[in-house]
């Protein structure tokens, strides 16, 4: 099989990060006798620095004629000060509309060899951690319209429209059931619908959904955001899938991040109604150890493995990724990021040479 894949490393640990998560790709490649080919274009701050711009037209067009695009990481202290339009998230957020990609997939599962990372105690955790957070991507507060103004009195006024269409609401409702049918059968879909209109049109579509004889087998329930911030910390087993919106979700999938420990374990994917995906890491730039070689590469690596699941329908490829990330962390090889005082930190280049190693290890 021949994929192009569009290699996006962005800013800070992003170009460290992404080039293990390519080494694991070739080394499944090599094993599966695949052939991946590879392009490397720019996103983020070092897009602006070279054109000005945090994603060109140009970079949108090559992304669109590739099968799928893996991203590093976008931002950093060296573009806070620019204008807004022009900052480096702009670029994540234009990639995410111009590809049609309306839907954050983000897996929250806790490996068993670091149960130890976890920040919640123990019994919280008893019956382990293993959900899904489908995040509306596309729409909600982060795209709606703007206004800043000053007052009679001289003071200044800001606003930001939180709004969603049924359209927009029914198609990644049927992402998050569709999940969950082939799950465990559960979904929750959180909401303020207490309070906000947009939340209670969205409640009216996901009850809509749930009653179809498509997802009639789905059980759906409902809770409010703010509680679903507790639960998550109080009882994160009580969750299977769960779907929300923009900005819920961004909060809330940041929160159930943190449970396993380290954002550098953890993948994600940004999907549409195709198979096309982009696919990155969730843990940021994070410019304090850029260039350092210390940044964990699991995430990345796990989000090739959804790439290879998702937009190449590459089951037992992503599967031996999987097998090697989970093993090589059963040994005891850890980054700095989850290594305890029993575990001597290996620099990222390892971890991931590591893992490529073990996927051509497989038997």
């Amino acid at each position: 099989m021949t994929k192009n894949i569009i290699l996006l490393p962005g800013d800070g640990i992003g170009p460290e990060v992404t080039a293990e998560a390519k080494k694991a790709l070739i080394s499944v490649a090599k094993k599966f006798g695949h052939d991946f080919k590879f392009k490397t274009l720019k996103i983020g701050g070092a897009s602006i620095d070279e054109f000005n711009n945090p994603l060109t037209d140009e970079t949108i067009k090559a992304c669109k004629k590739a099968d799928a695009v893996l991203l590093g990481a976008v931002g950093g202290p060296k573009w806070d000060n620019i204008e807004p339009h022009l900052r480096p998230e702009q670029g994540l957020l234009k990639i995410r509309k111009d590809l049609g990609l309306f839907a954050n997939i983000r897996p929250i599962r806790l490996f068993a060899s670091l149960k130890d990372t976890c920040p919640l105690r123990a019994e919280f955790i008893k019956s382990g951690i293993d959900f899904i957070v489908v995040r509306e991507l596309t729409g909600g507060i982060y795209f709606g319209d703007k206004l800043t103004k000053r007052l009679d009195n001289d003071k200044m006024w800001a606003a930001d429209t939180l709004a969603y269409n049924e359209d927009e609401i029914a198609r990644i409702g049927k992402i998050a059931f569709s999940i969950a049918k082939n799950r465990n059968k559960t979904l929750c879909s959180i909401d303020k619908a207490n309070v906000l209109d947009s939340s209670k049109l969205w409640r009216k579509i996901m009850d809509k959904l749930a009653n179809s004889k498509e997802f009639k087998d789905v059980k759906l329930t409902h809770m409010y955001v703010d509680n679903a911030a507790m639960q998550l910390i109080k009882n994160p087993s009580q969750f299977d899938v769960i779907v929300t919106e923009n900005m819920f979700g961004d909060i809330l999938s940041d929160e159930a991040s943190a449970l396993v420990g380290s954002l550098g374990l953890m993948p994600s994917s940004s999907v549409g109604t195709s198979h096309f995906g982009l696919y990155e890491p969730i843990s940021g730039s994070a410019p304090d150890i850029a260039g350092k070689n210390i940044a964990n590469p699991i995430g990345a690596i796990l989000s090739a493995s959804m790439m290879l699941r998702h937009s190449f329908n590459l089951e037992q490829e992503a599967y031996a990724i999987e097998v090697a990330v989970e093993n090589v962390l059963a040994s005891g090889i850890r980054t700095a990021d989850i290594a305890s005082d029993s575990f001597v930190p290996v620099n990222t280049a390892q971890m991931g040479s590591a893992v490529a190693e073990f996927i051509a290890a497989q038997l």
